[in-house]
């Protein structure tokens, strides 16, 4: 089942964040619990999951963010798309990012992006397919 995250699911969010890039996951502290605060009381910030049998085994993140050109429309921003690892291959994250589509649909947003540090053909190519393409744009990143 295809929803966004309750409040009450971080740690499980966390955990499946492992099969991310995290090594580890987070100290709960004052800074995570506010973190956490912000995200889920801001209106264009979507954590969604995609859940299985009662465990969340896939998710990504959609921002929406409003913008003053393009007819004032604003665009989607789509970030850590990640499945667990027993999970993957089965159309879960498809799933997710289809749910992200749709939200910014309803949001009339002009384009949805997501960036990915992949190289792996399988990944590019299940970006491609979910209808993203590397063609339109060059991206540039500046770690901070």
């Amino acid at each position: 089942m295809v929803r966004e995250i309750r409040d009450d699911e971080l740690d499980a969010l966390l955990e499946l964040y492992l099969y991310l890039h995290e090594d580890g996951i987070p100290e709960k502290n004052d800074h995570l619990a506010n973190t956490w605060k912000q995200i889920t009381s801001d209106p264009n910030h979507h954590i969604i999951v995609n859940e299985i049998d009662g465990k969340i085994v896939s998710s990504c993140v959609c921002v929406i963010i409003p913008n003053l050109t393009r007819g004032i429309r604003p665009y989607a921003f789509v970030e850590n798309v990640v499945t667990h690892a027993d999970y993957r291959k089965r159309g879960y994250a498809g799933e997710c990012l289809a749910y992200a589509k749709k939200i910014a649909t309803e949001n009339n947003c002009y384009k949805m992006m997501l960036l990915t540090g992949s190289k792996r053909p399988e990944t590019l190519n299940f970006y491609a397919g979910a209808g993203y393409n590397s063609t339109d744009k060059t991206a540039f990143v500046q770690w901070l």
